[in-house]
């Protein structure tokens, strides 16, 4: 069958994700016709176009209420239209001379997002050393294309970001009819652009059926647009619906009317239960073998063999193929001057999965009962390097982000070893869990190899709270690890998490303290802090007395349930996580920048907190 299969606005601007490529890689060895598309960069390259930059100024002008930066748009339209295209370009890397006007800040129209920079440059511009002209520029780059996002957002559609269109109205709603209501309304004008860019794909191709791949939230808005799209047009094409947000959010769905925009929503891997339903499609099966999908049937949603545990072994995938896909088009912005947080939104970066699943598999607070956690199936280390050499001819791109929950240290091992045995020269960097087994000399390994940077979950950074949560590291094997990766040159993140019940204001500033002595003895580079959320697949909400939580009883919508991920509870601390959120955040960003690592932790709050009952050296001890 001749299959298209779409990434719908918004994921990435810098790299593909690479679901579809993976699909695609599966079906086509079955002997399948597969295009995929990137259905956000096309609408991305879109808006930031002179045509579209006009297109948008003539909507805006009939609008009463501007905000500033609507009027400063208005304003300075000239000097936007005359910067765009040159913009993009250089920040595709096809205009590298351009930097040098970027960087003096003579050439772009400086918005309401400068002002910080205009407040803080000196501090912003050290970041970037005495020669890092390309670095300051694309970063002086991306605010300017952030004030024309704020222009679309304040005066277009409310609901785009870049990467979470629409978020809100998807994620962890229990009712579609927020949805429903945005859905059936009058197209905005970027709703238009997209359904004539899908249209266009359409009109090229003629699929004979339409799968759109849904990772987060913000996916989701515009794949049902494009299916409603679809449904009115080509009635006789089936529309299929996957990825990471339907296997997590919608495995309760019982609200009916998703279906007008789609006719089946498949779960987990996507391979097995699509193959089943192009089988039934083609006539070649009944619907009785249809697999973990739902459907529609006598205008209820009807769940097809949930319990099948059938599903391709990983080891026979025969991994992603990104043939198609346009990676010379790419945008990388550089939106924080720190240098592990730009690699989620710079350079361009092949993802492709290691191992499937998890090998720890035990975190309280992770979706440890889902498939795509607990089957855990690692590819050998010559498969991924062939795998590795094949994307690199169709690609052109020697980065590799690997996108695995947690990858073993024996895989990484043989992984780099492998990559040397072939004199391979690539950059990558991934996920992984701070394991004791990565000592200084696998380390060492993995940095000849082309490791560039890693991320891990340190979350609670407490030791009561590290063991509650069963993540299986301690605060000194933390440490020590974090510091072999910085000793040999990788860089490092962290996942940090507040708000897990029972912790207390003590234990938050505490493992804030732990935090910046991380920082401070140069094991961190990076973190990010995530607020605790119960999901409905964690251990914590299937033992939530265990953790004192209480559950909060929801409210079953009425047209039937759309979304359960996130559950309402109760705890007995009565600590207010969100308060103390604002400071955890505010201290984070200046240690990330080297800024205030001396001060009082009690100074980046605005509600009086103990002080920490850590000693100075606490870290320093350990290592």
């Amino acid at each position: 069958m001749k299959i298209l299969l779409v990434l719908p606005p918004m994921a990435q601007v810098n790299s593909y994700y690479p679901a579809t490529a993976y699909l695609k890689g599966y079906l086509q060895e079955r002997g399948h016709d597969v295009v995929q598309m990137d259905l956000g960069l096309e609408l991305f390259l879109k808006i930031f176009s002179r045509q579209g930059l006009s297109e948008i100024k003539d909507v805006l002008e009939k609008k009463k209420n501007k905000s500033d930066s609507v009027l400063f748009f208005l304003e300075a339209f000239s000097d936007y239209l005359k910067c765009i295209e040159p913009v993009i370009q250089f920040l595709q890397g096809k205009n590298p001379s351009l930097a040098l006007r970027l960087a003096e800040r003579k050439l772009v129209p400086e918005g309401p997002r400068f002002l910080p920079l205009r407040e803080h440059a000196e501090i912003l511009f050290e970041q970037f050393g005495t020669l890092g002209v390309q670095d300051k520029a694309k970063y002086i780059a991306s605010l300017y294309l952030d004030d024309l996002s704020d222009v679309i957002k304040t005066g277009i559609d409310s609901d785009f970001e870049f990467s979470r269109y629409a978020e809100k109205l998807a994620s962890s709603q229990n009712s579609f009819s927020p949805l429903y209501k945005k859905l059936n309304s009058a197209a905005t004008l970027l709703d238009q652009w997209t359904e004539n860019l899908f249209v266009q794909r359409v009109k090229e191709i003629s699929p004979e059926i339409v799968g759109f791949s849904i990772p987060f939230p913000g996916n989701l808005y515009a794949a049902l647009r494009m299916g409603k799209c679809i449904k009115e047009k080509y009635k006789k094409t089936p529309v299929v619906l996957g990825g990471g947000f339907v296997n997590t959010e919608l495995r309760e769905l019982t609200d009916s009317r998703i279906f007008e925009f789609t006719d089946y929503l498949v779960y987990d891997d996507g391979e097995f239960p699509f193959q089943k339903l192009l089988e039934f499609f083609e006539g070649k099966a009944s619907e009785k073998n249809l697999c973990r999908c739902k459907g529609l049937r006598s205008k209820k949603v009807v769940d097809f063999n949930f319990e099948s545990k059938e599903n391709l072994p990983f080891k026979k995938h025969p991994g992603p193929d990104f043939k198609g896909l346009h990676f010379d088009k790419y945008v990388s912005m550089l939106e924080l001057p720190n240098p592990v947080h730009r690699l989620w939104s710079d350079f361009r970066w092949n993802k492709m999965v290691l191992a499937h699943g998890c090998y720890w598999k035990r975190c309280a607070f992770c979706d440890i009962n889902l498939d795509y956690i607990a089957r855990f199936e690692p590819l050998s280390a010559k498969k991924i390097v062939d795998q590795i050499e094949k994307i690199i001819c169709e690609t052109s791109t020697t980065g590799f982000h690997f996108v695995d929950e947690a990858v073993p240290p024996a895989l990484m091992k043989a992984m780099s070893e492998e990559i040397l045995r072939r004199n391979l020269v690539i950059s990558w960097w991934g996920n992984l869990r701070f394991d004791q087994q990565f000592d200084k000399e696998l380390c060492e390994l993995m940095v000849e190899a082309g490791c560039v940077a890693v991320t891990g979950g340190l979350e609670v950074a407490s030791p009561r709270l590290l063991k509650l949560i069963n993540k299986g590291v301690t605060l000194d094997q933390v440490a020590q690890v974090t510091k072999n990766f910085s000793q040999a040159g990788i860089l490092v993140h962290a996942y940090l998490m507040y708000g897990f019940p029972t912790q207390t204001v003590q234990e938050t500033i505490d493992s804030l303290e732990v935090v910046r002595q991380l920082f401070e003895a140069g094991c961190l580079q990076s973190a990010h802090w995530h607020r605790f959320l119960l999901t409905s697949h964690s251990p914590v909400s299937q033992r939530p007395s265990h953790y004192s939580v209480k559950l909060k009883k929801e409210k079953s919508p009425a047209n039937g349930l759309f979304a359960r991920y996130e559950i309402g509870f109760e705890e007995e601390s009565g600590v207010d996580h969100d308060q103390l959120g604002v400071g955890l955040r505010k201290a984070l960003y200046n240690f990330m920048h080297q800024v205030g690592l001396e001060q009082d932790l009690r100074s980046w709050f605005d509600q009086k907190v103990p002080k920490t009952s850590l000693s100075k050296n606490y870290i320093q001890l350990f290592l």
